[in-house]
């Protein structure tokens, strides 16, 4: 039974391969743009799914470690969170470690700080957000222009070509491109939403975090 199926996959696979082919071949020239602009959507969108996990922006057990901490903090703890924060691959880690290097100086002081380091934080997290842009915005033109040109070739061929179903069938044809340019944008658009809500929920996160250690590091009496 396995050995009949094995053939029967391998012809399904290789079937499905040559449709996709033939559906990139009616497309023209324009599916190789169309093509690298798909290509650069997914690694965007690969690269914000890694660079916005948890683990890489408020690792959990960072979190509740920061949520703990005694206010305020002796020297021991505070010598004790300095090795541990400055091998923190985390943004979290990295923010806290510039609050207790302002440890002893007012919250305003510290807090003024923080949000110093924490803008150049907020672009790392929207780092490759503006590929998203850009994809969601060119993916459609390319597609419209790849049908408005093939829709120009077959116009000026009328005169010559009077079948009617080979100039319905070149019309289909060329509106394959504006199928996959749409194709591209829509998993795009879906994708860059998700994103910037993360993006602000994680920042509502940092912040409420980041004013807890700085009430926890304040000069007392400040």
């Amino acid at each position: 039974m396995t050995q009949h199926l094995i053939p029967f996959l391998a012809l399904n696979e290789l079937g499905g391969l040559s449709v996709a082919w033939e559906f990139l071949h009616k497309g023209g020239i324009f599916m190789i743009p169309l093509g690298i602009t798909s290509v650069a959507g997914m690694m965007a969108i690969l690269y914000k799914f890694l660079s916005l996990s948890s683990s890489r922006v408020i690792p959990s057990a960072l979190a509740h470690e920061v949520s703990d901490i005694p206010q305020p903090i002796t020297e021991v703890q505070a010598a004790t969170l300095l090795r541990k924060w400055e091998s923190g691959p985390s943004t979290l880690a990295r923010l806290a470690l510039v609050a207790l290097k302002n440890r002893g100086k007012s919250r305003s002081d510290i807090t003024h700080a923080v949000e110093s380091a924490a803008r150049e934080e907020v672009l790392y997290l929207h780092a490759g957000i503006s590929a998203l842009d850009t994809i969601i915005t060119i993916a459609p033109l390319l597609g419209l222009l790849g049908t408005a040109s093939g829709l120009v070739r077959i116009f000026q061929g009328l005169g010559d070509n009077s079948d009617h179903l080979a100039i319905a069938r070149g019309i289909a044809e060329a509106l394959t491109t504006t199928i996959f340019g749409l194709a591209i944008a829509v998993p795009c658009v879906i994708a860059h939403g998700y994103f910037i809500r993360r993006i602000e929920m994680l920042t509502a996160r940092l912040e409420s975090l980041l004013a807890h250690l700085s009430a926890a590091f304040e000069k007392p009496n400040a």
